[in-house]
Order: C-alpha cells, then sequence, then structure tokens
C-alpha cells in the first residue's frame, strides 16, 4: 500500500513526514555551517548528558549502570551501555497522525531519520502528550529514541537486589523487564527492548513514495 492510500484510508501520512524530514535536514545543514561554533558547543553538551555522578552502595553482586529517567508517571531505568546520548532539547518532532500509538514522531540524528517511541503502551497504558527530553538507544549505533519527561541520573544497582516483574504483567510485557528495584524503578531488558516488533517502522524511500 503507497503512502497516499494509506493517508485516505486515515493512516500515516509518510511521504508528507519523509518531505518535512528533508526539510529540517537542509535547514540543520545550513544552521550548522553558519555557526560552527554552536555546533561544536551542542556536540559538546550532549557528551556532558550522561556524565553525572555515579551513586556508589556498598553492595554484594553484580552491579548493573543505568540510566533512570522518568515518562508516563512511570520511573524506567535502562543500562548506560545501550543510552548513546541524551537529547535534552530534540532539535524538531515530526508528529504522524494515524500513527502506531508507540510512535511519538520523527526527528533526524546526525542527518539519519530517528524514530522517537513512547513506552506507555507496552505496558497497557496511554502515551502521555508531553514533550520532553529523548534516550538515543541502540547496541552500537542510533536505533531508537525513547521519549521521557526527565532523565533524571545514572546510578548503580546490585542485580541481585531486583525483584521479580509483577504477575499483573502480562507475558510479552515481562520480557522487556530485567526486574523492578525496590524503589520501584523498572529495570528494562534492553535486548528485548530492542528487538521488539512494534517500535520498529519502514522509513524507506519506497516505503513513503
Amino acid at each position: 500500500m503507497t503512502g497516499g492510500d494509506e493517508a485516505k484510508g486515515g493512516g500515516p501520512d509518510w511521504a508528507a513526514a519523509y518531505e518535512r524530514l528533508k526539510q529540517l535536514a537542509a535547514a540543520t545543514e545550513a544552521a550548522s555551517t553558519a555557526d560552527p561554533a554552536r555546533e561544536a558547543e551542542l556536540l559538546d553538551e550532549r557528551a556532558r548528558s550522561l556524565a553525572r555522578p555515579l551513586e556508589r552502595h556498598t553492595q554484594t553482586g553484580p552491579l548493573l549502570e543505568l540510566v533512570h529517567f522518568r515518562s508516563g508517571e512511570q520511573d524506567y531505568a535502562l543500562e548506560t551501555r545501550f543510552v548513546l546520548e541524551v537529547l535534552r532539547s530534540p532539535e524538531q518532532l515530526i508528529p504522524l497522525p494515524g500513527a502506531p500509538e508507540p510512535l511519538r514522531g520523527l526527528t533526524l540524528l546526525h542527518g539519519e531519520v530517528l524514530a522517537v517511541v513512547e513506552l506507555a503502551p507496552l505496558f497497557g497504558r496511554a502515551a502521555p502528550t508531553t514533550h520532553g527530553p529523548v534516550l538515543v538507544v541502540g547496541p552500537g549505533r542510533p536505533e531508537l529514541g525513547l521519549r521521557a519527561d526527565t532523565v533524571e541520573e545514572v546510578r548503580l544497582l546490585a542485580r541481585d537486589t531486583l525483584l521479580a516483574p509483577p504477575a499483573s504483567l502480562g507475558a510479552r510485557e515481562r520480557t522487556l523487564v530485567s526486574g523492578i528495584s525496590r524503589e520501584g524503578i523498572i529495570v528494562l531488558e534492553g535486548e528485548a527492548l530492542l528487538g521488539d516488533g512494534r517500535l520498529f517502522f519502514d522509513f524507506s524511500e519506497e516505503r513513503t513514495a
């Protein structure tokens, strides 16, 4: 089905979104060319975004280094090895009316299209409509952006202190959770999250034509 057919049927207008992304890319390139000092400043800010001091505790067992963030009235944490950077102020997020609920919108990261998604729908809750920072995640290169309300800190947590996921979670949701901290933070399973097909979308030129 073409982008035009989907638009008529109430689905996402992929062609329009792709055109807006091209315009954003051109504007971003022009801005960086005109002000290289500002570009360097932004890169430095992104590099510092994960450089907060770690909370160290006397604990036994393997330690997890986690980025703690809040989204949709729920606290989450994800291992830092999956978090490549934090966009404190995404330049532009392009929404797609009619898109699947987890897909918040599209943005550009270093000239590449990045899908920004919400975690709440994966756990059976409505997606919030607020804006906030975006965690860029992937095993070695950017694959997804996770929208957050706030990014709290980088912290250490002993794996053997995690509680089992609550029985109220369905089987699919439980695969996304390594455990729950005693403070009620959902520690996400990075590999499972990045392998969840609900968070990946086809943005190819052929798909949006």
